[in-house]
């Protein structure tokens, strides 16, 4: 690079949230890591996405699934592999708050952009790292996906049918983006406000399997004091006891009901007509499950689903419709929130949580790969001679 960028200038605009003014650099990747990017864009940080060369002007090889995940970016183009490309990132990340890279351990490290490398440029830097095991550790090294992280975790085998099946992947919602992304998440804030405290940044090292154990606390409580036993669905949350699980209606629709509480329960009864053989002393009996559940799901199964919604409607029996995906934009709850958005035929969910003096909002379309290559260098203070440098040299792409 001929000459040192400038002092970066003010970014472009970005939605007010709580998180206006945050400069997050991410370095693309797939999954939690763009999830937790999204969570901050949607708070109004501005997100930098560092993409490969090879695609510029197109959209990134798994652009279909991240069409949502990728909101609320600009993206620029970087060779990491020419000579100059790891500067370039260096230079951006000395004008931001926050790095997010989700490589195996190691590799940031090969690049030259390790946490050493970055803090020395920037001390009060918050180094987001987004892995499956974490930085250390016999498998952090080792490849894995969602399944195999909430499977090590003790958070997968609890999920299974009580006839002996096989535990039950819950898509890739558990480990991907409730122990991965959102702890990500949380860390990367948490850090923030400590480096603007104290002026120190420091590492985030956010696993998925750290972060699906965290999700099972209340599970690991439940087993101590007795509440769960070792047998599947035999207990409270798996579907063992009859007010809290799932039902088929006569329409192959299917109710979910979580009548806990004594009361919620004598309404859950009431709205079945079960009352007499449904009855307070029972509930708790689990020898007495069975034939409750059978009671329950041959009452639910005479009625469709939407009849049941309307029996139920505005009590506190705790019963709800199972809703498929394209079902949620015309539940009248979900849609008198505006819960999701249909954004020409993609339905997307809309930031939370809300905030009532700086509220969120959806970031902008997923960008093409180096979009903003030229912009955003410009923002951070490169100089038009040297942007152009960079271009002609292959270290940046431009679309």
């Amino acid at each position: 690079m001929s000459e040192p960028p400038a002092e970066a200038q003010p970014a472009q605009a970005q939605p007010a949230g709580p998180l206006a003014g945050v400069r997050v650099v991410e370095m693309a990747c797939i999954g939690p890591g763009p999830f937790a990017g999204m969570l901050l864009a949607d708070m109004g940080a501005e997100i930098i996405r560092v993409d490969r060369p090879e695609r510029v002007g197109g959209r990134r090889a798994d652009a279909a699934s991240h069409l949502v995940l990728d909101r609320g970016r600009r993206s620029i183009a970087v060779d990491l592999k020419h000579p100059d490309g790891p500067a370039v990132v260096l230079d951006l990340a000395a004008g931001a708050d926050v790095l997010i890279e989700g490589f195996r351990p190691g590799v940031m490290e090969r690049l030259g952009l390790g946490p050493e490398a970055v803090l020395a440029r920037n001390p009060a830097l918050v180094y987001g790292r987004m892995t499956g095991w974490g930085q250390d550790g016999p498998m952090a090294r080792v490849a894995g996906h969602d399944i195999n992280y909430i499977s090590l975790a003790g958070a997968l085998e609890p999920i299974a049918a009580p006839d002996g099946g096989p535990p039950v992947p819950p898509l890739n919602m558990l480990g991907d983006f409730g122990g991965g992304g959102m702890l990500l998440a949380l860390g990367l804030v948490s850090a923030l406000l400590h480096a603007r405290q104290s002026g120190q940044g420091q590492v985030v090292d956010a696993a998925i399997v750290d972060g699906t154990a965290l999700l099972t606390a209340m599970l690991h409580a439940m087993r101590f004091t007795g509440d769960w036993g070792s047998a599947r669905g035999a207990n409270l949350f798996d579907g063992g006891a009859p007010y809290y699980g799932v039902y088929r209606c006569a329409d192959g629709g299917w109710l979910s009901v979580g009548a806990i509480e004594p009361k919620f329960y004598a309404q859950f009864a009431a709205g079945l007509g079960l009352a007499a053989e449904l009855t307070p002393q029972a509930q708790h009996d689990r020898a007495d499950w069975g034939r409750q559940h059978a009671l329950v799901a041959a009452a639910i199964a005479r009625r469709p689903r939407d009849e049941w919604v309307a029996v139920f409607a505005g009590t506190d029996a705790c019963v709800t419709p199972v809703l498929a995906p394209d079902e949620v934009l015309s539940d009248p709850h979900l849609a008198a929130r505006a819960v999701f958005a249909d954004v020409d035929g993609l339905v997307q969910p809309e930031p939370a949580p809300r905030f009532s003096r700086t509220p969120g909002a959806r970031g902008s379309a997923v960008p093409c790969v180096g979009e903003h290559t030229e912009a955003v260098l410009a923002d951070f203070g490169f100089s038009p001679s040297v942007i152009a440098g960079l271009a002609k040299s292959g270290a940046v792409g431009q679309a």
